[in-house]
C-alpha cells in the first residue's frame, strides 16, 4: 500500500534517497503523522481566508508576534541553517511545531501552484479543523517530548 504523500510503506522519502537530518530538525516525524499534517493543511486551505502564513520570513514574523498556533516545517530545506531560528522562537513562545519531509508537498497542500514549494507554514486559525488541529498538536508535543 502506497501513501498519498510519503511512500513510507516503500521505505523511501518523497524526494527519493536517504536524506540526512538537517540541522534545523529536532525530531523525526513518522510518515503516518506527516500524512495527517498534510491533510490538516489541505483542509484549512479549503476553508479560504488567511488561516496560515507561508514561507520562512512570514512564519518568523507571526511567531514573534505570538499569533501562530502551530508551525509546520519542511525537512528538505537547503541550506537547513536558514530554518534554525524558527524552532528556537517556537520554544521561547510555547508554540508547537512539527516537521514534514518535503517542501513541495507542503506548498501543494497549502494551495500553492504545483512545483511551488514552501519551507514553513504558521497556522493562525483552524475554524473547521479543530479536531485535526488537536491531533496534530498532540503528536507534535509527543514527538518534541513535551
Amino acid at each position: 500500500m502506497r501513501c498519498v504523500y510519503t511512500d513510507h510503506a516503500l521505505g523511501g522519502t518523497p524526494t527519493g534517497g536517504d536524506n540526512p537530518m538537517s540541522v534545523h530538525i529536532d525530531f523525526e516525524t513518522p510518515a503516518d503523522v506527516q500524512d495527517l499534517v498534510y491533510e490538516f493543511v489541505k483542509k484549512i486551505d479549503k476553508e479560504g481566508g488567511s488561516h496560515f502564513k507561508k514561507g520562512m520570513n512570514e512564519v518568523i514574523k507571526v511567531c514573534e508576534r505570538g499569533d501562530a498556533k502551530l508551525v509546520i516545517m519542511a525537512e528538505n530545506v537547503n541550506p537547513g541553517e536558514m530554518m534554525m531560528p524558527i524552532p528556537m522562537i517556537c520554544k521561547e513562545r510555547g508554540i508547537p511545531y512539527i516537521y514534514v519531509k518535503d517542501q513541495s508537498y507542503l506548498g501543494e497542500a497549502a494551495g500553492l501552484p504545483v512545483g511551488r514549494p514552501t519551507s514553513a507554514i504558521a497556522v493562525i486559525e483552524m475554524d473547521g479543523a479543530a479536531d485535526e488541529f488537536k491531533t496534530v498538536v498532540a503528536s507534535a508535543n509527543e514527538l518534541a517530548g513535551n
